[in-house]
């Protein structure tokens, strides 16, 4: 039998931070920690929507009301990310699973200025690490999960246009944000070796989700809205199944470095498995530059960790 959420170890008396918690794959994360016994916060962009997420987390688990709270966060607004990070009460994190995100959608431009799916999938979550690294490295066994996609093969990062300046197609600019999540995750396993910090990366395969459902739902695309949602009634795993990568790569024991989970058969479903990855996720050249690009734009410098 392949591994499931059963086989969670014990996370009492630690600290997690969930970022789109409030549905899909985001929320069976928060609520499997939850079920272990950690301390888990669930940062979501909408109020609304994370108080809905907490009241159903903890009607189905009564016992994680203590331990539960919601907090604002959007990753399309560094200012959103500063204040979370200011004011988070924790001294210690000791897991960071970066979740959220957004998927193919019409161009458009972050608070920031920046294309919204680079600004929201890598660099909203490139700041929010960053600012809380401090209190992670405060942590005994600490990690930072950032979860990708199988779909960054369709395209490399292009380091001279990240906003998608010059030409935009949605899915390549996904694409492109989802191989920024990895090449981030090498570069933050490569600064914090030799600490206790594990950086990893996970991916859900094709799991049913609101991702693709609210990109039509935005456009007014009610036929294609109603073509996948049949695709995820009937091709598609649970978002159940589909969090277990990222519960694998986020508590299991021995999650190395640098590693990225994905489902087992064919990279699309199944229990958690070493995933392939494209090649240009593990250059160092354009990890280094990508990470001296985002602490530009930014604003957040991760320094040298002790």
């Amino acid at each position: 039998m392949g591994w499931t959420a059963r086989n969670i170890p014990d996370q009492s008396g630690r600290t997690a931070v969930v970022t789109g918690a409030n549905s899909g794959i985001g929320f069976v994360t928060a609520r499997e920690l939850a079920r272990r016994g950690a301390r888990v916060v669930l940062a979501c962009r909408s109020e609304e929507r994370g108080q809905r997420a907490r009241d159903e987390l903890v009607r189905e688990l009564p016992e994680a009301k203590p331990r539960t709270e919601l907090r604002r966060l959007d990753l399309g607004d560094l200012s959103s990310v500063r204040a979370f990070a200011k004011e988070l009460p924790d001294d210690r994190v000791d897991l960071l699973v970066n979740n959220a995100g957004v998927m193919a959608l019409p161009y458009g431009r972050t608070a920031d200025g920046f294309e919204t799916q680079f600004g929201v999938n890598h660099l909203g979550h490139f700041a929010l690490t960053g600012l809380l690294l401090d209190r992670l490295l405060a942590a005994r066994e600490p990690r930072v999960v950032t979860v990708s996609s199988q779909l960054h093969a369709l395209a490399n990062i292009d380091l001279t246009d990240l906003n998608s300046a010059r030409s935009y197609r949605r899915w390549l600019a996904y694409a492109r944000s989802k191989t920024a999540n990895l090449l981030f995750t090498h570069e933050l396993a490569r600064r914090t070796a030799g600490t206790p910090l594990v950086a990893a990366a996970a991916h859900p395969g094709y799991a049913s989700t609101n991702l693709l459902t609210a990109r039509s739902r935005m456009e007014g695309r009610k036929v294609l809205e109603r073509v996948i949602e049949l695709g995820n009634r009937t091709v598609a795993q649970s978002a159940e199944a589909g969090a277990l990568p990222t519960l694998y790569a986020a508590t299991e024991p021995g999650v190395g470095a640098d590693s990225f989970t994905g489902p087992r058969f064919l990279s699309w479903r199944g229990g958690p498995a070493p995933s392939w990855r494209a090649p240009w996720t593990l250059s160092d050249e354009a990890a280094a530059r990508l990470w001296a690009a985002s602490e530009r734009l930014t604003g957040v410098g991760y320094g040298t960790p002790a």
